[in-house]
């Protein structure tokens, strides 16, 4: 969860209208201070940072409409820290200087700045790095130890992360200068217009929905993704292309937001258009007694449905890996050039959709 700053200038007081009459007190905040969660909110009035009518109040308590509500101060930011946790990790590479992770899809790198000693600080990718490595940089500080740079929670693959500070230095500056590799594969839906492409759009946060990206918006962050075609699919289920996927700069939901943008999202992405099930098209008589009787008749691609139960697939997932990285070693200057195949998962949903 985004750690929101409330707005320089405190006390900030708030009447309220009679309109907003039987409205929970920490409602009106969030639509209030617009950034602000319902967390952080609550955060503030436990530590009595809000009062109503000059005394505290529980986040709970329903305005009458008429009240003065002043928010005092700031909420003391609680220092989290990271725990070790016995999580099984696929090392690809470690040194004294840093390791290279296979991570799977479902797990976050780490948890986010609003985030409590609870479960929601726990299952990370920090979580098992504390657990299995012994030393991890701190620049990143007690919740990002060792994270040089992230992939979503749902896609899979290679990253690297820093065992020293210096090392991680070195790593992040090469990431800063576009000079690390990372090669991607990802599954679209529908074909591209063309064999290979770059789109170079800038990406900004979403006005209205705060947890997507969009190109649609000036001013944003310049991102830059090349796009190559491996395989066109013509399935039951639809058109796909598999491709491989370059970026030169690493945004948030880069390569998904710009796939999206070209009216081919990753396929499981559903927060970028993507359907949460591929149903299946009427399927054609396949058998040879069938086809026998039919040969004369009609045309081969015209032959009756004798399967009227239409398959259903879905991929809990974004069909997104970081198949490869590459960098130069921070202590030797030696490159390093790892990779990881597509995982069970990946093979599987795509050998369904070609051989439905």
């Amino acid at each position: 969860m985004q750690y929101v700053d409330l707005p320089a200038t405190l006390p900030i007081t708030i009447s309220v209208a009679s309109g907003h009459a039987g409205k929970r007190l920490d409602q009106l905040l969030v639509s209030y201070l617009g950034g602000v969660s319902r967390a952080r909110v609550q955060q503030l009035i436990s530590q009595q940072k809000v009062l109503v009518n000059d005394a505290p109040a529980k986040a709970s308590l329903k305005l009458r409409g008429n009240e003065i509500v002043t928010v005092v101060g700031e909420a003391h930011r609680l220092p989290l820290k990271a725990v070790a946790q016995e999580i099984p990790l696929d090392i690809i590479y470690e040194d004294d200087d840093l390791a290279v992770i296979n991570k799977p899809a479902g797990m976050m790198v780490h948890s986010g700045a609003g985030a409590t000693d609870d479960a929601r600080n726990r299952g990370t990718l920090v979580n098992a790095l504390l657990f299995h490595l012994q030393n991890l940089s701190g620049v990143g500080g007690h919740l990002r130890p060792g994270i040089v740079h992230r992939l979503d929670k749902q896609t899979s693959g290679l990253l690297v992360v820093a065992k020293n500070d210096a090392a991680h230095g070195q790593l992040s500056a090469q990431f800063a200068a576009r000079e690390v590799q990372k090669r991607y594969v990802a599954l679209l839906h529908g074909w591209t217009s063309n064999d290979s492409g770059t789109i170079d759009q800038s990406i900004s946060r979403d006005r209205i929905r705060r947890t997507r990206m969009t190109t649609r918006l000036a001013g944003g962050r310049t991102a830059i993704t090349h796009y190559r075609m491996l395989r066109r699919l013509d399935t039951k289920f639809g058109r796909f292309t598999l491709a491989e996927i370059r970026i030169a700069t690493g945004r948030t939901h880069q390569i998904r937001v710009h796939m999206a943008s070209l009216g081919h999202p990753v396929v499981g992405d559903t927060t970028y258009g993507a359907p949460r099930e591929l149903k299946a098209a009427a399927k054609y008589v396949s058998s040879r007694r069938e086809r026998e009787k039919h040969r004369g008749q009609t045309g081969e691609n015209d032959l009756p449905v004798t399967n009227k139960t239409s398959r259903v697939l879905s991929l809990p997932r974004n069909f997104l890996h970081a198949a490869e990285l590459e960098f130069r070693h921070p202590r030797t200057g030696q490159t390093v050039a790892l990779k990881a195949g597509l995982p069970l998962d990946l093979k599987t949903f795509l050998q369904n959709i070609e051989d439905a």
